[in-house]
């Protein structure tokens, strides 16, 4: 089971094209170099640490789909880089 936990904002690795901005607690933004929101990142804790879970808007549901939970922020990240 997955429970939304206060953290503080994740580091991102050096050279990161992208930035995060506080959205609520333990949610922020990702923002690319253009100034475009690409998604939600939400930190959740789990029984073996805290995992974070990638969402983007849908426009045509109105809806977030979750993209998936990772260890990593890096991967969290690159999963909202690279899916379409």
């Amino acid at each position: 089971m997955t429970v939304p936990v206060t953290v503080d904002m994740p580091t991102l690795p050096p050279g990161a094209p992208v930035r995060l901005a506080p959205a609520a607690p333990s949610l922020w933004r990702v923002i690319d170099r253009r100034g475009l929101v690409i998604g939600h990142l939400q930190a959740l804790a789990q029984p073996g640490g805290i995992r974070y879970r990638a969402r983007r808007f849908h426009a045509a549901s109105r809806a977030f789909l979750e993209l998936g939970d990772f260890w990593s922020v890096a991967d969290a990240v690159d999963c909202l880089r690279f899916a379409r």
